[in-house]
C-alpha cells in the first residue's frame, strides 16, 4: 500500500467515546508517522420556535460555531504531547457526508462506536453504523470500554496493555480477502501474528429436516482444506509473517466479538458471501461494530492487485 504522506482522519465530538477514538488514532499517527486530522461537524437546525406572542426564536450560527471550534481545541490537547502532526478542522453539514469526502484521501478513519451529541446533537453511534460500509479506507472503530481501560491513563507507547495478536474473519469471498491482505500488512505493521479465523454455526440442528443423512464431518473438512488454501495464498504474500488459521463453532458474531476479547485489533470486510459457513460480514460487522471489546478495523472491499492470484476457494 501506497500510503506515505496520506493522513489519519478521527471524528471528534468532546465525548468520551471519541476521545478514546482520538488517543487510539493518535497512537496509529506516531506508528505509522503519519499527519493526524481531528474533525468535527455539524449541522444548522432547521427549525422555527415560535408561537403566537414572541414570534420566531433566533439561532446564533455563530455562537455555535465557535463552541464546535472549542470544542476541538480542547479535543486536540489531550494528544498535544505525542509529537504527531496534528491539524482540525470544523465542517458545516452532514457528519456521515463529511468524513466520508474525507476518506478518499485519507489511509484511516478512525470514530468511536458509541458516541452522543451533546450540544452538537449527533449521535456517533450512528454515524460509525453508517460510515464503514461506505467508506473510501478503511474505518478503525474504538469501543468506549477499551478506550479506558487501555487508553485514558496510559502512555502512548505502552504496548504491554495489549494482547500481542491481530485477527481477521475470512468466508472465502473476495471481500474477505481484501480484509485478509489488510489485516496481514497490520500485523506486519505492529510485528505481531496474524490469525485468520472462519466461525461455521452449529449445524446439527438443521438436520432434522434433511430427508438425507448428512455427512458433517466431511463437510468441516471441506471448509478446513478451503481455509487454509486461502492461507496458504495469504502467506505467500507475507512470507515473514506468523500466519494462523482456525476454523471455529459458532455464529460470525459471536466469534469474533470473542476474538475481540483476544487479539489487539480484529479485522473485517462489510460486504462478504456467506456461502456454507454463513459469514456474511455485511450484516455480522453490525453485530461486531456494537458488541466489540477492542479496536476494530473495517474493509470496504477495495481493490487489491494482490487479489490476482487468488485462489478460488468455497468455505
Amino acid at each position: 500500500m501506497t500510503l506515505n504522506g496520506r493522513e489519519i482522519v478521527v471524528g471528534v465530538d468532546g465525548t468520551d467515546q471519541s476521545l478514546g477514538a482520538l488517543r487510539w488514532a493518535a497512537r496509529e499517527a506516531k506508528r505509522r508517522g503519519a499527519p493526524l486530522h481531528l474533525v468535527s461537524a455539524y449541522s444548522v437546525p432547521v427549525y422555527a420556535g415560535s408561537t403566537f406572542d414572541v414570534g420566531y426564536a433566533a439561532f446564533d450560527q455563530g455562537a455555535l460555531d465557535d463552541a464546535v471550534k472549542e470544542l476541538v481545541r480542547e479535543a486536540a490537547l489531550h494528544v498535544q504531547n505525542l509529537n504527531v502532526e496534528v491539524r482540525s478542522t470544523v465542517e458545516t453539514g452532514d457528519p456521515s457526508g463529511v468524513l466520508l469526502e474525507l476518506s478518499k484521501s485519507a489511509q484511516l478513519l478512525v470514530l468511536g462506536s458509541r458516541g452522543r451529541g451533546g450540544l452538537l446533537g449527533r449521535l456517533l453511534g450512528s454515524v460509525s453504523t453508517a460510515v464503514p460500509a461506505h467508506s473510501h479506507c478503511p474505518v478503525g472503530i474504538i469501543p468506549l470500554p477499551w478506550a479506558r481501560e487501555h487508553q485514558l491513563e496510559r502512555d502512548i507507547n505502552e504496548t504491554k496493555a495489549f494482547i500481542d495478536g491481530v485477527s481477521v474473519g475470512s468466508d472465502g469471498s473476495k471481500h474477505s480477502s481484501v480484509a485478509m491482505l489488510r489485516a496481514a500488512d497490520e500485523a506486519q505493521l505492529l510485528g505481531v501474528p496474524l490469525t485468520v479465523v472462519c466461525a461455521v454455526p452449529p449445524m446439527a440442528g438443521a438436520a432434522s429436516w434433511m430427508p438425507t443423512p448428512v455427512d458433517f464431518e466431511n463437510i468441516y473438512q471441506e471448509i478446513a482444506d478451503a481455509l487454509n488454501a486461502s492461507v496458504r495464498w495469504l502467506r505467500g504474500h507475507f512470507p515473514d509473517l506468523e500466519i494462523n488459521a482456525e476454523l471455529l463453532d459458532g455464529s460470525p458474531i459471536d466469534v469474533l466479538v470473542q476474538q475481540s476479547n483476544l487479539n489487539r485489533l480484529v479485522v473485517m470486510g462489510t460486504r462478504g458471501r456467506g456461502g456454507f459457513a454463513g459469514m456474511l460480514l455485511g450484516s455480522t460487522s453490525q453485530g461486531v461494530i456494537h458488541n466489540s471489546a477492542g479496536p476494530l478495523m473495517i474493509i470496504q472491499g477495495f481493490k487489491d492487485e494482490r487479489l490476482a492470484d487468488r485462489p478460488e476457494v468455497t468455505l
